[in-house]
């Protein structure tokens, strides 16, 4: 006879899985590395150290809820890890460590904590702690040329500045670097938005994992392609400017790690196509009548709050399909983001 003591209830959905968040988001961190050492090549040691810091950041204010909130320690499902090298990837190298340490305290107590902790967020964390840390406008687009020699710890001055392909693509012209240049690195920019076949190749891991599918980064990249090649600025070349918009700035960040996030983006196929398409017209938009000449951050957090209206429309109508896709998002919400 059974004995109904020894039985554990709990709410639905019940979902078993050999999957876990750490192992998801270890994933992540490893398809990160490729862009964390071309940073290091190409800013120095600095960049290392500004990755680590915003790391330990963003495990020490978890750590810190968790312990004021008299909350379970989820520090060990390294989504703040995760969370500490995109802020730091979206940052220059030239910020000052107290900074990353703002960025760090916003995107983990404001906009993942308050709001339930892992999987409940409505924003992905790194990029509403970048949107804010443009408070501090001048510290967050001073970039400096590659390969410049900067102290470890403390804030670089008198350094000598680089203008960012993006500079010269808003005033209609091609950037002064090549496209291998762009492609491989060898140019000015945020620590992680610079390499985009390191991300490339850290997208490749992930869809190899089946963390994330093509759908959002091929819809977001592809609009982002159709409409620069058909709309090119200044006269230039369709299939270079294109390609310039596409290698430059953080397109290949954004569109692989940041809006494939398991919380912050749609559940069905259709619905990641529609958020990747309108993610890509953001960026454009914003990239070619906006004050600021990157567009990505903005064009994705936009997105983020129009997601339940698109889950809304686009799940199936039949019981069984949208069962079968609600248990999916509850096994997404307890993998956590793609932060």
């Amino acid at each position: 006879m059974l004995d109904l003591s020894k039985v554990q209830v709990s709410s639905s959905p019940h979902i078993r899985s050999d999957e876990t968040t750490k192992q998801i988001m270890l994933d992540v961190v490893i398809a990160l590395m490729p862009a964390l050492a071309v940073s290091v090549f190409v800013f120095g040691w600095r960049s290392l150290v500004l990755t680590v810091f915003s790391v330990c950041g963003c495990i020490c204010f978890e750590w810190l809820y968790g312990l004021l909130t008299h909350r379970p320690n989820t520090t060990g499902d390294m989504s703040c890890v995760v969370t500490g090298v995109l802020l730091a990837f979206n940052m220059p190298v030239t910020v000052p460590l107290w900074l990353v340490l703002v960025g760090d305290a916003f995107a983990i107590v404001i906009v993942k904590q308050l709001f339930g902790g892992i999987g409940k967020n409505f924003m992905n964390p790194a990029l509403a702690a970048r949107a804010f840390l443009f408070s501090w406008p001048v510290i967050m687009t001073t970039w400096v040329r590659t390969r410049t020699a900067l102290p470890l710890f403390t804030t670089p001055v008198d350094v000598v500045t680089s203008a960012t392909p993006l500079s010269y693509l808003k005033q209609g012209l091609l950037p002064d670097a090549s496209l291998a240049d762009m492609a491989l690195g060898m140019v000015s920019g945020c620590l992680g938005e610079t390499s985009a076949l390191a991300l490339i190749a850290g997208g490749l891991y992930l869809v190899y994992r089946r963390v994330i599918s093509l759908h959002i980064p091929v819809a977001y990249l592809g609009t982002v392609a159709l409409l620069t090649y058909l709309f090119p600025r200044g006269g230039l070349d369709p299939l270079d400017f294109m390609l310039a918009h596409l290698l430059s700035g953080g397109l290949m960040l954004g569109a692989i790690f940041m809006a494939t996030d398991y919380t912050t983006s749609p559940l069905t196929k259709k619905g990641k196509i529609i958020f990747g398409v309108g993610c890509g017209l953001l960026t454009v938009f914003i990239r070619y009548f906006g004050s600021y000449a990157e567009g990505v951050s903005y064009s994705i957090l936009i997105m983020n709050a129009f997601v339940p209206l698109i889950d809304k429309f686009t799940m199936p109508k039949y019981p069984a399909d949208r069962r079968r896709l609600s248990l999916k998002k509850a096994k997404a919400k307890e993998a956590g983001p793609n932060e």
